[in-house]
Formats: C-alpha cells, structure tokens, sequence
C-alpha cells in the first residue's frame, strides 16, 4: 500500500507548532545516577539531545538515605544525611540539568504503613507523622539551596508525589489523605521560598478527570498554592503478559491525545486557573517497563506524531526515560527488554532517541505541519523538517510526499538522515545475531554501529522560486532533512564531473 501526500506551502505561512518535548526528560529512581552507565547514558542524551530538566522517582526512599530516625534520652529524634543527593544533584548540574523535583517516595522509618511499590520496594503510604514530612521538606530544600544557591534551586519546579489516583502509588488511592498531602507539602515548600513553584496532582489514566476536576476544586477553597498542574500520559490498551515481557497494542493515531484533551478544559474552567501551565511529566507509548515496543521503529514514528502535537495543550512533556538503567521490575536480562528508555544497555541508541533528537534541531518558524510531518523556515531562509510514515498495524505501507517550498536560491542542497527498519534497526541486529542476554564487545559495538541514521544528499535545482522536496519513507520510518542554499565555488581546476568519469588508462 502506499500513501500519496502532496503539500504546497506558500510564501509567509506560519502555523502553530510548539515544540515543548526539551524541557524535561524521566529518569527511574534518583539513586540509580550513582552508577556509571546511568551517567553515560544520560551524557549521550544530553550530548545529541539536550534537556532542560529531568525527574525521577525515589528522592526520599532509602537508597539515597536522606531521612534517619535515632533515640536519645528515650526521646525519638530524627537528622538527615545528603550525601548521595548531593553526588546525584552534582551529576545532574555537570550534564547541565535541573532537577524537577518529584517529592516521594515515603522514607520507611516516616511511613504509616507497609505498602511498597516497584522491585525497589518505593513505600507509598502516608505519613506517619505530617510535621515531621513537612521538616524533611524544608530540611532539604534548605540544603539544596544551601548547596546551589536560591536564584538557582527556587527554578526547580516542584511537583508533589506521583499517581495517587493509582492504589498501587498511593495506599487505597485515597484522594481526601492525598489533597491533605499536597496542602501541607505545598504551603511548606512556600515557607521556604515564595519563588518556588509548585504543582500536581500527577494523575494517570482512569479516573484523571475525577480526580483533576476534585483536587482544583480543593486548591480553590481551601485557598491552597498551586502554580502549574501535572498528569502524565500513555497510549497502549493493557499488555498481555509473556514470560520477562508485556506485549501492547497501540490506541490508534486519532485516538492518540483522547485522554488529554479534557484536562485543558477542566483547567480553564476555573476562572482562577485558567491558562494555568500544564505539565505532563511523564508520557510513553506503553505504561510498563518491558514492552518490546519501546524497542521499534514504530514506537519512534508513534512518539513523533505525539511530539507534533502534545505542545498545543502542554507546557511540557516529559519522556520516561532517558535510559533503560531502570528496575521498576527488576534489573533487565537483556539489552533489547522494552524498557522506557531512548538509549539501551550498552550504550546503544534506539530509534525513538533519533525522534528526539531530529524534533531538537528544528527552529525558526513552522510553516507547515500535518499528521506525518513539520517543516521549519530558519531565519536564514533554509528549511528543516521531520516527517514519519506511523503504520500502527505494520501494514508494509510507503509514505510518497512531497512539499513544495518559496526559495529564494537557484542552486540547493537536501540532505536527509533517515531512521527506518533497514538502516537504522539495531533491534533487528541484535535478533539475527542470536538475541545475546550478554553481547561481547565487538557484539555491542556492532549494535551501536547499527544504531545510527543513514545519511543522504541531492542537489535540487530550483525553479519559478520553487523547489520540490520529494520523499519515499517505508513503513514507519522517520526522516529529517535540511534545504539549504548550496551554490558550487569549486577551486580551480577541479571538477566533480571528472573524478566520477576517471577510469582505467588506455592501453
């Protein structure tokens, strides 16, 4: 099958686009970026991508062994250790990142219960003591400010706990304990510093119009602090468990945002928080952190189309993850798992981390954007775009489209890098080769090898100040692609033409 599109942009367009994917990225718990190839995976990101911020889970859990309980003349008293936050913290600030600090998990000595979450045993039950939560708070951003300065850690965005309207995040999902929470934790967050800037409730799925609607009604009487509001985002139907797997179907491409849309009426239908910033802090294809998905070249076409479209709603919205250190459900067996990130085990890019990194260099004004493509005009008049062929039921389609673009240059250069099943494909490597648990390292590196885009070129010649960029993209595949003016100043005595004609010499 093959789909025909064919674009005329005219001089002067602009249409909106807002490209918000850059501000944060997820990581898996905070204490995981005191291992090496976390941190060398999140360089790579930070290196060919480039974000902002990053939030993770796991800030007061034990493994970073902030909060401590001790007894003293019978009396229980409670001191506090940052030293791995600061070496986390540190980490963060050399890849210039700032945290978006997530506040949880409940410390076990602090919790009034037993309820864990995740292989990591995260607890999610309340507090057992509220001014004591509230001190750790306080302890901490008074450290961290202590640390990085005011100016600085005031611009961290401050976000409270994470899916309470989930049981399995927050104990019974209770919404009357969790707007409890978020009242007495944002109003110390406050107390700190008026700067700071706070939010949640950081719902997912289910029952985020419930709870939305409820929690800003609670903000709005009982008069409580709330700067930009948070939920998180994902796209496939329930996984059907295999084995160390989760396989999930996609929601079609027009049913893509269905479940965002509403939070951006619900919002502006309060007058006192209408406009008010929306966040989504997390957002994925699948929901689970072993859906082979993650790995395809489908998951990059499907997270393309979201990224042309999620910042018409949303003042951010953040990848979870960044990398596939990661064990929400145990430490992975093999590099190709279906875990969250854009960079596999081993250091190897996926073709989703090539999505987020074409979405990154495009600038200037959007001049066109449709279901399968966004065009740029830079202020030096050259063009950039990415355009993908999303083919959710692998139907074995081809994408033939063409854009006609004002020029005001005779002689042009295209140049196209193209990620698709062919080139750009390291799962597939990794499956003929045998599917290796534990790749050598000439294995590895053939995998990172297979792991880059193909590189293409073509002179156009313009013509009535047009030119005609044409593409052919197989099922799935995503390109970006750059016009710029290229006219040829060739040094003297060279010729193109005859190094492609030089052959063997007569005899």
């Amino acid at each position: 099958m093959t789909k025909n599109k064919v674009y005329e942009i005219q001089e002067n367009t602009a249409v909106p686009f807002h490209n918000n994917a850059f501000f944060c990225i997820g990581t898996g718990r905070m204490g995981l970026a005191l291992q090496k190839q976390y941190y060398e995976q999140l360089e790579l990101v930070q290196k060919e991508i480039g974000f902002s911020h990053i939030r993770g889970h796991g800030l007061f859990c034990d493994d970073l062994a902030i909060y401590h309980e001790f007894e003293r003349n019978g009396q229980k008293e409670t001191e506090y250790n940052f030293t791995y936050l600061d070496m986390v913290m540190d980490s963060y600030r050399k890849l210039n990142l700032k945290p978006f600090l997530e506040l949880g998990f409940m410390p076990r000595e602090l919790a009034s219960g037993e309820q864990t979450v995740f292989y990591w045993k995260g607890n999610v039950t309340p507090p057992s003591d509220y001014h004591t939560w509230t001190a750790l708070v306080q302890a901490t951003l008074r450290h961290l400010i202590s640390r990085y300065g005011e100016e600085e850690v005031v611009s961290w965005p401050v976000e409270v706990w994470n899916e309470p309207n989930l049981e399995g995040f927050w104990k019974d999902a209770d919404m009357k304990e969790y707007f409890h929470l978020y009242d007495v934790t944002s109003r110390s967050v406050k107390e700190i510093s008026s700067s700071f800037r706070v939010g949640g409730p950081a719902v997912c799925g289910g029952t985020d119009k419930e709870w939305i609607t409820a929690f800003l009604d609670y903000i709005r009487e009982n008069h409580v602090p709330l700067d930009f509001v948070t939920r998180h985002h994902y796209t496939t139907a329930f996984p059907q468990e295999e084995g160390h797997y989760g396989y999930a179907a996609l929601h079609a491409q027009d049913q893509a945002l269905a479940q965002l849309e509403p939070t951006r009426h619900i919002v502006d239908s309060f007058p006192e928080f209408r406009g008010m910033e929306i966040h989504v802090t997390e957002f994925n294809t699948s929901y689970i952190p072993n859906c082979p998905l993650h790995d395809t070249n489908l998951n990059a076409a499907y997270i393309a189309y979201l990224i042309s479209r999620l910042g018409d709603s949303h003042a951010s919205y953040s990848y979870w993850t960044f990398g596939d250190i990661f064990e929400e459900k145990g430490v992975p067996f093999t590099p190709f798992h279906g875990g969250f990130g854009l960079v596999a085990n081993g250091l190897i890019p996926k073709p989703t981390f090539w999505t987020f990194s074409f979405f990154k260099r495009l600038e200037g004004i959007c001049v066109h954007r449709s279901d399968e493509s966004v065009i740029m005009l830079r202020k030096n008049k050259s063009y950039c775009g990415v355009v993908w062929n999303l083919d959710c039921n692998r139907s074995g389609s081809t994408l033939d489209i063409s854009f006609t673009l004002p020029v005001s240059e005779n002689e042009l250069c295209l140049v196209l890098q193209l990620v698709d099943e062919t080139c750009c494909n390291p799962l597939k490597i990794w499956h003929d080769i045998g599917e290796p648990a534990n790749p050598t390292e000439a294995q590895n590196k053939l995998l990172q090898d297979a792991s880059h885009p193909y590189i293409t070129s073509a002179r156009i010649a313009a013509k009535d100040k047009t030119a005609v960029v044409q593409l052919k993209l197989s099922e799935n595949a995503v390109c970006y692609f750059e016009l710029n003016s290229a006219p040829i100043k060739s040094d003297r005595g060279y010729s193109y033409e005859k190094v492609l004609k030089t052959g063997t010499a007569p005899q």
